[in-house]
């Protein structure tokens, strides 16, 4: 094992520790996921869920969604912000799946090869490592690992990962580091930590679990 695999193992250990066992909200459906994701783009958590509430109050399956006017689309998204590019977007992904696959269900991912489903997902635009790790983990049950902004940010202070890599590269990266069982909590709990102690501006390394094991602190740019 490598230092940086004990040093992610440690990490998980202590966040569980501090944290607890995290759970999200019950899982969705594959296409569900999907479409929630991408209206999180750029926006916070009770936007998306507004938005994505509203589209399934408007429209009762995804199918009508697909082949709706677009504008009412647009419309009933409006929370999540950037409502122009999604709304056309989400319904462009929702035409090529059923294009390729004669319908909306992607079961299917299931059985395919963890690479294999992962490509096909990214292959969508808009659907980027991010995206498609979130539909395959907390949908499918697949070992992939989301990396967001507050994942990518509190990895890089910790030296879990090299500061200058990007976040693309940090999905394969991280995935490699952590034990996939471990996956799900690890990316609640770093998420969590993300948002309420190592934040972009100002983090309170006083009251941060991993604060003796952080790169950051241990150079003193916090302060």
């Amino acid at each position: 094992m490598s230092s940086l695999e004990e040093l992610a193992r440690q990490v998980h250990q202590r966040l569980l520790d501090f944290y607890g066992e995290p759970t999200w909200r019950n899982p969705l459906p594959p296409v569900d996921e999907l479409v929630s994701t991408i209206l999180s783009q750029n926006t916070n958590d009770t936007n998306r869920d507004r938005a994505f509430e509203s589209l399934r109050r408007r429209y009762r399956t995804w199918d009508l969604v697909r082949d709706a006017e677009t504008g009412s689309v647009i419309e009933a998204i409006r929370p999540a912000g950037l409502a122009n590019q999604k709304g056309p977007r989400i319904q462009k992904v929702l035409r090529e799946i059923t294009a390729e696959r004669g319908s909306l269900d992607l079961s299917f991912l299931s059985d395919l090869p963890l690479e294999e489903a992962r490509l096909w997902l990214m292959k969508f635009k808009g659907v980027g490592p991010k995206t498609a790790a979130i539909v395959l983990c907390f949908s499918l049950n697949r070992p992939a690992f989301p990396v967001d902004t507050h994942i990518y940010r509190v990895t890089g202070r910790i030296g879990l990962r090299p500061e200058k890599m990007t976040v693309e590269d940090a999905h394969p990266h991280l995935e490699a580091l952590f034990p996939p069982e471990t996956y799900y909590a690890a990316h609640l709990n770093l998420i969590r930590l993300g948002r309420e102690v190592c934040t972009a501006r100002k983090p309170a390394c006083e009251r941060c679990p991993l604060r003796a094991m952080c790169d950051y602190a241990r150079k003193g740019r916090a302060g």
